[in-house]
């Protein structure tokens, strides 16, 4: 069978900060409950870095093991992609900072953003860039503080998110998964839905966007849940359908780990049953375009995958993006 993918998944690592907030130390600082969140979102802890920890700090952890869990040096990296919406500054990339703080060689290294759908839209440029032969081995990361831009007395974003960074290692030879195709998409005709409105050149830092928690993550919770279903739902089956594969083929799906009632609702609407997804959220919370990588790495380490099993990867985030990636096991 034809396909777009040319690239093997040599490698995964994650790694999230030590620190763990639960929702009991939640309900202190905002009116809230553990019941609340637990039934409403499935989280019950999640991760918040250290003063000092950066983003590219936590992208150096997760990029490290992947590297190791691929067998390979940080020498044989000739590419790297950091998926990321709290990078350490607006320039340079976190990219730079990650490839000096690892010693790779002077390879091209960027920043790409797509909110939590990243680290899919990251693995499908780094797929392209392999298949072009210019490349041979790429480091991709999603890797997130967003600690950094939430409002802890907004109790309605606040409980939802958390820290942590994942890395994949993908390569155009060698034994690993394949990478069989992607899909991505976006709409942006309605930003509001999800953004970080202060900070950039239409609203730059001044007293008033600070005064008025312009540089929080503000999100429109209600409309982001009933758009997250309907698109990840639509990239899933277009993807396979593209590739000629049945859902029912399909024995792992790892979704952006955002909600779990999300997941429960694109698992009714695909009709694969929740077995074959993989959730972690309940410890981390959403870690935005890290949370893919930390659960496919949590998921690996578990060894439920195959040798010839299909996974599906499958995101929303703001934009609003979605991303789908089909992986043969």
């Amino acid at each position: 069978m034809n396909h777009s993918g040319s690239s093997f998944l040599r490698g995964v690592g994650s790694y999230a900060p030590a620190r763990k907030l639960d929702n009991l130390e939640l309900s202190q600082r905002v009116e809230t409950s553990d019941e609340w969140i637990t039934t409403r979102t499935g989280i019950k802890e999640r991760r918040i870095a250290g003063d000092s920890e950066s983003t590219s700090d936590l992208a150096v952890e997760a990029s490290r093991r992947a590297i190791a869990d691929a067998g390979l040096r940080v020498e044989d990296v000739d590419l790297v992609i950091v998926a990321t919406i709290t990078p350490d500054m607006a320039f340079p990339s976190t990219a730079c900072l990650l490839q000096h703080k690892l010693g790779i060689p002077k390879v091209a290294c960027f920043d790409l953003e797509a909110a939590c759908s990243g680290f899919l839209y990251a693995l499908d440029v780094a797929d392209g860039m392999l298949s072009s032969g210019r490349y041979q081995c790429a480091l991709v990361v999603g890797a997130e503080k967003l600690s950094t831009i939430m409002d802890w007395e907004d109790r309605t974003t606040c409980v939802l998110f958390g820290d942590g960074a994942g890395a994949a290692v993908l390569a155009r030879e060698g034994e690993g998964a394949e990478m069989l195709g992607f899909q991505c998409g976006a709409d942006g005709s309605n930003p509001s839905l999800l953004q970080q409105p202060a900070g950039g050149s239409l609203l730059p830092a001044s007293n008033e966007t600070i005064e008025s928690k312009g540089h929080y993550l503000k999100m429109n919770g209600r409309e982001i849940f009933k758009s997250a279903v309907r698109v990840m739902e639509r990239a899933a089956l277009e993807l396979l359908e593209r590739h000629g594969i049945d859902k029912n083929e399909v024995s792992h799906v790892i979704p952006h780990q955002a909600n779990a009632r999300i997941v429960e609702s694109l698992s009714q609407r695909l009709e694969i049953p929740m077995e074959r997804f993989y959730c972690n959220l309940h410890k981390y919370g959403n870690t935005s375009a890290a949370s893919i990588p930390l659960a496919l790495d949590e998921a690996y380490k578990s060894s439920t995958f195959q040798k010839g099993e299909l996974g599906l990867l499958v995101a929303f985030g703001a934009g609003l993006t979605w991303s789908a990636a089909l992986v043969r096991f």
